[in-house]
């Protein structure tokens, strides 16, 4: 990556002309960016906290809609997960088993040399 990043630097290319269309979650292309190798050397050198932080409130920019009504309706299901629970009608385990089910079934198709 850093020799990529050397390279693209040395030669004066920006990322646009590696990735030249990007997509905004509309489906509109962006055939430009004014972001360079040398900007996204600068930031994936920062502490993983601060990139961290960094992508949240990139990601956060991104998403200008805002679900005021989310809220009423994770307490819907919230409300009738429980009442199936009380009922009967579903089958909780214990969240250890559950992983250790999963571990199981992925090294039966990924077993270890």
């Amino acid at each position: 990556m850093n020799a990529l990043i050397h390279y693209l630097e040395k030669i004066g290319l920006v990322l646009t002309l590696i990735f030249p269309l990007f997509i905004s979650r509309r489906g509109r292309y962006y055939p430009h960016m004014s972001v360079t190798a040398e900007k996204v050397a600068e930031v994936l050198a920062l502490p993983e906290q601060d990139r961290a932080y960094l992508a949240h409130q990139l990601i956060t920019s991104l998403d200008n809609t805002v679900d005021t009504d989310a809220e009423a309706q994770w307490n819907e299901v919230i409300d009738r997960r429980s009442r199936e629970m009380a009922e009967g009608r579903v089958d909780a385990r214990p969240e250890e088993d559950v992983i250790e089910a999963i571990r199981a079934k992925l090294h039966a198709r990924h077993p270890s040399s």
